[in-house]
């Protein structure tokens, strides 16, 4: 059961306090001078001389930011035709962010509890993205709750299932749920099809990919690669400050964990981005410090090929349900985060606008603060759905074409590393991808299927 954070847990040693000057901090960011913590510090809170947000400085720093943004990378906006298949919901690390998650009990064939969740066998995997590649797709993401009859692959089994105590390293075998996940490779493997491109593996995947040995996390890439695996999501990031994580996720993967992870997901080749999930818990101080160490690891690899700044969605979550918070960042907060991440992350070019988190409007005006990426179709998304968002599951390309323009900017579709690019004239439609296997410009859903899509669920 899940512990009841308290006002103690949140007496936090990071705040935000500096000896800087917000105005020296912006003359550094908008002079191209590699900014440090206390600078994100300064700009996050537009001047911590003063409480609240500073309307009229927040739009300078958000000036300073699109205009970095057009010189790094110019008019383009760039999205991609993706696909969300999450293999399963059961999950038992019990991270008070999170509502994607179901208790794993809750799937043991002899229990008598219902779950709302799902888990999907290898071969269901493949079918689900075979119907989006044929539709025009390229990229798969997945990104799972942490079963515990996952296993890398079928040594890594054979080596839990001889564990003198399976519980110390959360491992049940596969007969006791109603539905087994298969391994690690094995769905890899099965979404592996017709050289889409197979997004996954997070370094907490991982690092459940690795319990119970002592393989490093060079060897369990190395192995995931080999069975399909083309890039890392950088997502189990949160705040990568271990004072935060002990609040919200405390049985996660730590700060050391996740960075080891990605240096090792890099050292064997694989692409990689990364994330940060704020507006619950954590300060700006924290913010800072988390830009600070992701800005490191590019340095360290130069893998990453994006940034994603994930807004808290906090309705049905464990945190908005014990009072530890009363909601999420305003729409101030995101506008700066994005802002600051563009100024501070001189080593990564591609800043995204989730519109999953802001909404349609949000979203395009976060493509004015410094984002240059306005994330995928995703013809399915159920994390943040589960959590309360409610800016629905799918955006078309034509939806994509409409909004870009309308802003005064040129769509762009693109491929996940950002390699491959096709402007897209506005004025030609029909609109769909191109750059896919088997994508010829066709729409992905039809006009019947996307009304549908509309249209609410019943209760």
């Amino acid at each position: 059961m899940e512990r009841p954070v308290t006002e103690a847990d949140l007496a936090f040693e990071h705040v935000p306090e500096t000896d800087q000057s917000f105005e020296n901090a912006l003359a550094k960011a908008r002079d191209g001078d590699r900014l440090g913590v206390d600078d994100a510090i300064e700009l996050l809170t537009t001047g911590t001389d003063s409480d609240g947000i500073d309307r009229r400085r927040k739009e300078r720093v958000l000036e300073a930011a699109d205009r970095r943004r057009a010189e790094q990378v110019g008019e383009e906006v760039t999205f991609i035709a993706n696909l969300n298949n999450n293999v399963t919901t059961a999950c038992n690390v019990g991270c008070l962010f999170c509502n994607f998650k179901d208790a794993a009990h809750t799937f043991e064939s002899d229990t008598e509890i219902e779950t709302a969740g799902f888990t999907k066998t290898p071969a269901e995997s493949r079918e689900i993205v075979a119907d989006a590649v044929e539709r025009g797709i390229y990229e798969v993401t997945s990104v799972s709750g942490l079963h515990p009859a996952f296993a890398l692959d079928e040594e890594h089994r054979e080596i839990l299932e001889a564990h003198p105590n399976p519980k110390e390293v959360n491992y049940k075998p596969p007969a006791v749920y109603d539905t087994s996940p298969g391994t690690y490779t094995d769905q890899l493997s099965a979404m592996s099809v017709d050289g889409v491109h197979v997004h996954s593996m997070t370094p907490e995947e991982a690092y459940h990919a690795r319990r119970g040995t002592d393989w490093s996390y060079e060897e369990v890439y190395r192995r995931l690669q080999e069975a399909g695996l083309d890039t890392v999501p950088g997502t189990a990031a949160e705040i990568l400050v271990e004072e935060v994580r002990e609040v919200i996720c405390p049985g996660k993967i730590s700060t050391e964990g996740w960075l080891e992870a990605m240096e090792a997901a890099a050292n064997v080749g694989l692409g990689m981005t990364a994330t940060i999930m704020y507006g619950h818990v954590e300060n700006e101080a924290h913010r800072a410090m988390h830009l600070k160490r992701i800005r490191d690891l590019q340095d360290r690899t130069g893998n990453i090929t994006e940034f994603v700044p994930l807004s808290f969605i906090h309705q049905n979550t464990p945190l908005y349900e014990h009072d530890v918070v009363s909601g999420g960042a305003s729409i101030d907060e995101d506008e700066l985060l994005i802002a600051v991440s563009r100024l501070f992350l001189d080593n990564i070019d591609h800043i995204q606008a989730s519109w999953v988190k802001y909404g349609d409007e949000q979203g395009l005006k976060m493509l004015s603060c410094g984002a240059d990426d306005y994330m995928g179709t995703i013809l399915s998304e159920e994390i943040t759905k589960r959590a309360g968002g409610g800016f629905g599951e799918f955006r078309s390309f034509e939806d994509y074409v409409e909004m870009i323009s309308s802003i005064g900017r040129v769509p762009v579709e693109r491929s996940t590393d950002y390699k491959q690019r096709r402007v897209i004239d506005p004025d030609d439609p029909p609109f769909g991808p191109r750059l896919g296997p088997k994508a010829d410009g066709t729409p992905l859903l039809t006009r019947a299927e996307r009304e549908e899509r509309a249209v609410p669920a019943d209760d």
